[in-house]
Formats: C-alpha cells, structure tokens, sequence
C-alpha cells in the first residue's frame, strides 16, 4: 500500500472532521457549549460514539494480536469484557444518579462535599495524571504504526508526526470540544465498526470463506478457548481474576473517570443517561466478539501463507497494509485513526474540563461563559495538548516497551485510590476522615499494589495478579481512609444516592 494514498485518506478524514466542527460550535462555543454541551445531547448519539471513545487505538491493533499471543491468550479477553458489562450496569444504577443529583460538571465535585476539599484535589489531580499519561500511551503506540506505514517514507521524525496529529484533534474540539465531540466521536465509532466488519469480510475473502465456514475454522482452531478456569492462583486468565478485574476497573477508569462520564452529563438527564449507558453496554459487548474474531482470522491467515512479525501488535497492521490490497488497507486506516482520535480527542477535551472545574473553579464563577473565561479555557487545552505531546516524546526517548508499558501501568494504578475514595463517600457518612492525610494515603495504595504485583508470586504462594488487583488497590485506600478517619459529631446526612 502506497504510503502517499495512506496520507492523502487522512488528511481527507481530518478535514471531514473539521467541517463538522464548523458546523457544531459556529453558533455557540462558549464553556457550556465546550463542558458539557449544554446539557442537551441525544443519548443516541452519545451511547454510539462512547464505543470509539472505550475502544482505542490500543484495543483496536492489541485485542486482534493478543489471540494467538504466545502466552496463550486466545479469547480469555472476553471474561474481561463480560466483567466491564457488570461494571456499566452499576455506573448506571449507581453512580449516574449521584452525577446527575448534584447537577456536576466535573464528577470530582462530589468528593468535595462527601470527604474535603484536599481529597477532592487529589481525585481531580489522579485522574489528570492518570488520563494524560494513559491517553499519551495510546496515542504512542498508533502514532509508532503510522510512522513505520507512512511519515518513514517522507522522513518526517517522530516528533513532527506526533505534533501534527496533536495539532489536528486540537484544531477541532478547541471550539465546541464536547458538542463537536459527540457528533464527531459517532462518526468515528461508525468508521470504526464498519472497518471491523469489512476486515472480516476481506480476510474471509483472501481464505476463499463465507462467513459461516469461518466461524466453523475459529471454532475449530486453537484461539478459541473462552473461559479459563484452572490454575487459580498461578494463571492470570482464571475466570474470577478477569471477571472481576474487568468489573472493577470499569467502575474506577469509566464510572470515576471525567472522560467518559463527561459525556453522560451532557444528556438532559438521569433516565436518558441510563439508556445511553444500557444501550452501550451491549454494543461494546458485542463489537469486542468481533475484535476477537478478527484476531483469529489473522492468525489462521498468517500460518496459511508463512506471515511472521516480530510483536503480536504489528499483526493487524502488516496483514491489512501490505497483503489484503488497498481497500483493505484503506479501511484498517480508517479504523485505525478513528478509533485513536474518538480517544485522544475525548480526553483533551475532559483534561481541560477538569483542570478548569477542579482547579481554576469555573463552576464557582458567575463570569463563566465570558469572552475572558473562554480565553483561559483556551490556553489549558493548548497546554494539555502540549503536555500529551512531550509525554510521547518521553515514551518514545525511553525506546524500552517495557519501560513504557511499566510507566502505564503504573498511571493505571491510581484508579484504585478513586475507588477507595469513592466508596468511602458513598458507604462511610458517619465518619469525617483527615483531610490532609488523603493524598499520602493515595499514593501509598497504588505503591504497594506495584509492590504486589511484582512479588506476589514470592510472598503469596505462587499467586499472580492481573487486573482484579485494582480492588486491592481501592481496599488498601479505603482501610487507609478508615484508620485516619474519626466519628462525626452531630446529625450526619448521607451523601449516597443508591
């Protein structure tokens, strides 16, 4: 595949997407337009373009390539899915209601009120933190794809390929940021699905199959296996520990995380936002079957005709970009770059929204919407998309992926404290916790969870963690908080809303 036909389809792709932004902020592109789109989106439109926002980049080239993984993968990802399923219906029956009660823009407001104003800013600065590093992350490993496949052959360096990527989401949220986004990011989920179908239907196409006798060849291969429910202790692929780890880091980074819930809060309320969020769940259940199915189909392909790549990542990307042909390779791109900017423009959008809510105090101002206020607004989202910029040039200047995927995961520890900080303020009313204690707490938590999950084999009898240690995480921040707290005086009224 011509890398000159890659570039001129996305350059295409981005001008589509600024004419859309045109369009959405021309006659409104004031902060309420921009955090929470005046609180009067389609659910609809929402709950589709949610799925390209969930998804990622990362997901869109990993989840395919981690099938035939030599850890033995296969399809135990789909336990996982089951376990953010669960994870959505409570967002929904949960934490919705209290989001929507409080009439909140940024959903770290609440902890404010439940818990102090230093546990409120250390929510807010976890998930500043944790977005920006995980968002950075994802954004590095699609922009590694689109230089290997494209800039290489125009000797553009890394930098400028990450810069004019950054430059391109910017140049359309800056305006109307969330009411652009939802119009753009249901625009990206479609290209997104469409471009997983098609796969399908190419790769079916190059093994002479109908889709009937290719399910019959997944089913019949050694990708296939589901549920994994040996070796408890020793297997991170056991049932119990994706299930739950799936649950529980759903609750903590989408239910606790501005980026996703932001979109929610756009909705006119509470009974549209449950639908949005029902609606969504069983389509990211289903399209992730998908995602799956294409990763097998992949390896059936590559054993047929003697493809090896050197990373499970550059599977789908090699298969779709110099052996399926042109369309095909057109539409893996397509999917490629709507699923990594229905990310990376929702969360500079949420960054900014954050930052100017949780620190700069938007909310409290009666000025909010002026032309002064805009200007602000204006300069945090340039600076957060500066920030996502030198980030990726740090992963990139690392050039270890074990370095990078430890800096990750370290960033996606922090969830855990929202947890813990969470359910504290929900299910602990009667006791006052100690303030100025709460951000030592939050960091020690996610400290001995890396602690954990280096050792555990040594010090727990052989036990692995995968994802379910989030809930250690979050436990180790509520019994912290637990220990620090004192008995409140007086009438205590309860901040839950279950």
């Amino acid at each position: 595949m011509a890398p000159g036909i890659l570039l001129t389809f996305i350059v295409g792709y981005f001008l589509v997407l600024l004419i859309i932004s045109h369009l959405t902020s021309k006659n409104s592109s004031d902060n309420d337009t921009f955090f929470v789109a005046n609180r009067n989106s389609k659910w609809y439109l929402v709950a589709f373009g949610m799925i390209g926002t969930a998804l990622s980049g990362v997901t869109f080239i990993s989840v395919p390539g981690k099938v035939g993984a030599p850890s033995g993968d296969q399809f135990a990802y789909f336990q996982f899915v089951l376990g953010n399923a669960a994870g959505f219906l409570i967002i929904a029956t949960v934490l919705l209601p209290l989001y929507y009660r409080l009439k909140l823009t940024s959903i770290y407001s609440y902890i404010e009120g439940a818990l102090g104003t230093w546990s409120y800013k250390t929510a807010a600065a976890i998930f500043l933190l944790s977005r920006t590093i995980g968002s950075a992350f994802r954004l590095y490993l699609v922009v590694i794809v689109l230089q290997r496949f494209i800039f290489d052959s125009y000797h553009i360096p890394f930098a400028a390929t990450v810069l004019i990527c950054l430059v391109l989401i910017w140049s359309y949220t800056y305006k109307g940021g969330l009411k652009t986004i939802i119009i753009t990011d249901s625009l990206q989920t479609l290209f997104l699905v469409s471009s997983v179908f098609l796969s399908i239907f190419f790769i079916c196409r190059s093994l002479n199959m109908n889709i009937f006798q290719a399910a019959e060849a997944i089913k019949a291969s050694s990708y296939s296996k589901v549920f994994f429910f040996n070796d408890f202790l020793s297997s991170k692929f056991h049932f119990s520990k994706q299930f739950l780890g799936g649950m529980f880091i759903t609750i903590g980074m989408t239910g606790l995380d501005q980026d996703l819930m932001q979109k929610n809060l756009s909705l006119k309320n509470i009974r549209e936002a449950q639908k949005n969020m029902f609606s969504f769940t069983g389509v990211f259940v289903i399209i992730n079957i998908f995602f799956l199915s294409v990763g097998a189909l992949l390896y059936i392909y590559a054993q047929r005709y003697g493809i090896n790549v050197e990373k499970t990542d550059y599977l789908y990307p090699t298969i779709a970009l110099q052996y399926l042909g042109i369309i095909p390779a057109m539409v893996f791109m397509l999917g490629l770059t709507a699923a990594t900017f229905a990310t990376t423009d929702s969360a500079l959008t949420a960054l900014t929204t954050s930052f100017c809510v949780d620190f700069l105090n938007f909310n409290k101002r009666d000025d909010v919407n002026s032309k002064k206020m805009v200007s602000v607004r204006h300069y945090v989202h340039i600076a957060f998309s500066g920030l996502m910029f030198l980030t990726i040039i740090a992963f990139n200047a690392l050039n270890n992926d074990a370095v990078v995927t430890a800096i990750f995961k370290v960033a996606s520890y922090t969830y855990g404290p929202l947890l813990g900080l969470y359910s504290f303020g929900l299910f602990v009313a009667s006791r006052q916790v100690q303030d100025k204690l709460v951000p030592f707490i939050c960091l020690i938590s996610p400290a001995i969870c890396y602690f954990l999950s280096t050792e555990s084999k040594k010090y727990l009898g052989g036990y692995v963690f995968d994802n379910e240690l989030i809930i250690v995480n979050g436990l180790i921040t509520f019994v912290g908080l637990w220990l620090s707290s004192r008995p409140k005086v007086g009438k205590t009224l309860s901040p839950q809303v279950i």
